[in-house]
């Protein structure tokens, strides 16, 4: 409780959440809330203006674009929650384990995380796109094979910093078992690090699937996704730049939202991030992350 009192002391982290949570919600019962069906053609409305029934118009086949927005939070933003989620899961576990017990078994599994890290993000997409084809499915699928060996590292030297203290030191003398010792004072002090190397990877996700379908390798029409609601909107982007702005203010809205929200999140972690010598380490952290990630990409 403490935390979360910390937490919302920040006005614009409380303003991040809601946007957040909004938007998640939105997404989730976007059957009840968008106020006309998202693929419904209606040739006799091309490039509407908003009126009451579409406040936001109609795109270059009469479809509501409020709906299609609504609607293209599950591809942007749910679908790669889920994937984020299976992510961070894998990369937990194999960076927990690599940096608590740390020998051979650490020497094995880093092994296989250098050589997954050593194929380019983007080509390794683009591979796995061309092997299977264009869709949505597989572009999440190039994010888990990418993105665990990553988190798995990052988490790792995390670990190892905290598993070297010296009441886990302690704990070991008193016979405390290793899950235990990891349960109890390993996890609460690395959840910033996965916090924050989340929220980034988080970003970055959404931005890039909404790239990939921008170049239509992504969600295929009809489906609606921001990116290709963008793609869609580019031969009118002089005559109709609503038609962009809409999708493209949401994704920064959100992305926005995301990174704000986490940098409130470390600081409820760790109050101690306050201090000079705390933000230091952990921006030292998180700029190790950032660059590996962009290795990665």
């Amino acid at each position: 409780m403490k935390r979360v009192g910390i937490l919302f002391q920040d006005r614009l982290a409380l303003l991040s959440f809601f946007i957040i949570t909004s938007t998640l919600l939105a997404g989730i019962f976007a059957h009840w809330i968008a106020p006309n069906d998202p693929e419904e053609v209606h040739m006799e409305l091309r490039f509407a203006s908003a009126s009451w029934e579409y406040l936001l118009g109609n795109d270059h086949l009469g479809r509501c674009v409020l709906s299609r927005l609504i609607y293209g939070i599950r591809p942007s933003v749910l679908w790669v929650l889920a994937t984020l989620t299976i992510s961070v899961g894998i990369g937990t576990v194999i960076g927990f384990i690599a940096g608590y017990y740390k020998g051979k078994i650490d020497a094995i599994l880093m092994r296989i995380c250098d050589i997954m890290l050593s194929f380019p993000g983007y080509v390794m997409t683009l591979a796995i796109i061309g092997i299977f084809g264009v869709g949505l499915q597989n572009i999440l699928l190039a994010f888990v094979l990418m993105k665990w060996s990553w988190f798995a590292r990052i988490i790792r030297t995390s670990v190892m910093q905290f598993s070297s203290a010296e009441y886990v030191m302690f704990s070991k003398t008193l016979g405390v078992g290793s899950l235990q010792i990891i349960w109890r004072h390993i996890v609460p002090v690395s959840l910033p690090v996965i916090a924050v190397t989340s929220s980034s990877a988080f970003s970055s996700m959404i931005l890039q699937l909404s790239g990939f379908s921008f170049l239509g390798l992504g969600v295929q029409a009809p489906h609606a996704e921001w990116g290709m609601m963008l793609n869609e909107a580019r031969e009118v982007m002089f005559s109709r730049p609503e038609l962009m702005l809409a999708p493209g203010i949401t994704t920064i809205l959100f992305v926005s939202a995301v990174n704000f929200f986490t940098d409130a999140l470390q600081v409820a972690f760790d109050p101690k991030l306050r201090s000079k010598g705390k933000k230091k380490q952990l921006k030292g952290i998180i700029q190790t992350a950032n660059l590996q990630g962009k290795e990665v990409a």
